[in-house]
């Protein structure tokens, strides 16, 4: 019996690829009708025959009998993989995540601080990064989950969105938190506040290393 306790399966799918070289257990991997559903690092994985397993792919590990009594490598242990290598399941440590700047799924750590980013879209902290309007250098600080209309200047009482220099950028733009280049090396480097899509990695794009940035906040 399928435990109710776990989360609900997606839908089992069978597999084609060209069987002609594999083990009996790699094909039934490949062809058998399977669930695979992520438990944090471990999987679930409903089996066609309606038992639901929890296969520990770090470990090398599954609950069947086959991988228990016979310590075979099982065709669950082998659908997971399966199912990570294809990214239809996040592989141990990661989680699916839509992009918070272009909204594209995209995997990240699982305890990755917010706003999740894809790849493309990463800033990361000690990035030297482009001022669009002034040619500027500033290194990134942090990316913060906060919206360029929702974050307030203090010496303006305007928020990011309706100052001047922003004007034509989103709205709702992420607000990335950087100090200018030259000032690196200041006890406190002042720290400004702009909207993603006005900075822009350098085609000398580095990271900052051994030079002390302001704390995250």
């Amino acid at each position: 019996m399928i435990d109710s306790t776990l989360p609900t399966p997606t839908e089992k799918v069978a597999l084609a690829p060209d069987l002609r070289s594999l083990s009996e257990r790699a094909i039934r991997a490949w062809t058998e009708r399977m669930a695979v559903r992520p438990l944090g690092d471990r999987y679930a994985v409903d089996s066609e025959s309606g038992a639901t397993y929890v296969v520990d792919p770090v470990e090398g590990t599954c609950t069947c009998p086959d991988q228990q009594l016979r310590g075979e490598t099982c065709k669950h242990l082998r659908r997971v993989a399966i199912e990570i290598t294809a990214h239809r399941v996040p592989p141990p440590g990661e989680r699916r995540a839509d992009c918070a700047a272009c909204g594209t799924e995209t995997l990240v750590d699982r305890d990755a601080a917010e706003p999740p980013l894809c790849p493309a879209c990463d800033l990361e902290r000690g990035e030297v990064v482009l001022d669009r309007e002034t040619g500027d250098r500033l290194v990134v600080v942090r990316v913060a989950p906060d919206r360029a209309d929702e974050v307030t200047i203090p010496e303006t009482g305007r928020t990011i969105a309706d100052h001047a220099t922003n004007d034509g950028y989103p709205a709702d733009d992420l607000v990335v938190e950087a100090v200018y280049l030259g000032a690196l090396g200041q006890e406190q480097p002042r720290r400004y506040s702009f909207p993603y899509s006005r900075l822009e990695p350098t085609d000398d794009a580095a990271i900052v290393d051994g030079v002390p940035l302001p704390a995250e906040r």
